[in-house]
């Protein structure tokens, strides 16, 4: 998946450029900002930039900032949501139970896996397993968990994490450009990109064993095929499943406006299945261990991220 690199905005980061892009709606404005606050980028009881601050850096009306507000105050991430003073990131993160079960709702990912991802790391042995295009969306879920461990809130004795990735040596199915000219740029493109998140991914919890003297293992293996889901599989408990949805549209890649069929992950929705909650969640979970680990034993291979 390929996703435009911005420069940063508020709170040390400067704003996006705008130059090929449409109008931000007031969805992507909210999940830029949920973003933000679950990386920990903005923390619990910190005072949000003024909407007018908000609707310059994204340059949508105040309208869409509004909009964008109350979708975050809904999920619970802010309080005080108004036309007047700046709303409040909700002081109590992390420290809510998550719905599981039957009664979990499908989720997008930039909602649903953060909390899942910090609640499996109050556990003692952390085991973490994803198949997925890039690994975006699990770098921004480990924002929260890694601050509470280096806040001292949290402290596993080991962590193990096992990524399946697709490889760089076969054409992928997506993202893949419109028209074919274009092909070699936007594959040496998502490369860089899952190699850039995969290093920032080991080196983050890599670095666990030095700050806090946990035993941390992470593993990469390369896919011989372009995963057309998600799998986020937690202390063989808890599966998130979501389907990759492939649209038409538009991004600038080394500079030049290109047409492309990709996939925006943080935004697939995840669908909680959970050991005893039921024959089906229990059934699922176990299937999609045995699967994962199947493909980690035979038709994967080492995945060095570099060139």
């Amino acid at each position: 998946m390929y996703v435009d690199r911005e420069p940063a905005p508020v709170n040390g980061r400067q704003r996006p450029h705008q130059s090929l892009r449409s109008p931000r709606s007031h969805r992507e404005v909210a999940d830029e900002l949920r973003t933000r606050i679950r990386s920990g980028v903005l923390r619990p009881g910190e005072r949000m930039p003024t909407q007018a601050k908000l609707a310059d850096e994204f340059g949508v009306e105040r309208g869409a900032v509004r909009q964008a507000l109350r979708i975050l105050q809904a999920e619970r991430l802010l309080t005080g949501v108004s036309k007047g003073s700046p709303a409040t990131v909700a002081p109590d993160l992390g420290l809510r139970p998550v719905a599981s079960g039957p009664q979990a709702p499908p989720l997008p990912t930039t909602v649903a896996l953060a909390p899942r991802i910090a609640q499996a790391f109050a556990a003692p042995h952390v085991e973490i397993e994803a198949l997925s295009l890039t690994a975006i969306s699990l770098n921004l879920a480990l924002g929260e968990p890694l601050g509470r461990i280096h806040a001292g809130q949290l402290k596993p004795a080991k962590i193990d994490v096992r990524v399946l990735l697709p490889s760089n040596d076969i054409p992928l199915a997506f993202p893949s450009p419109v028209h074919a000219s274009a092909a070699d740029a936007l594959h040496r493109r998502w490369v860089a990109q899952r190699n850039a998140q995969g290093q920032v991914l080991r080196h983050n919890l890599l670095a666990l064993r030095s700050t806090h003297g946990i035993d941390v293992h992470v593993s990469f293996r390369a896919l011989p095929f372009t995963p057309p889901v998600k799998l986020y599989l937690l202390n063989g408990a808890e599966a998130l499943f979501a389907y990759y949805t492939v649209s038409r549209r538009a991004a600038e890649v080394d500079e030049e406006h290109l047409e492309m069929y990709d996939a925006e992950g943080t935004r697939s929705v995840l669908f909680p299945f959970e050991q005893g909650t039921g024959l089906r969640d229990t059934t699922f979970v176990e299937q999609s261990q045995l699967w994962f680990d199947a493909l980690w034993r035979t038709i994967s291979t080492d995945l060095v991220l570099t060139g």
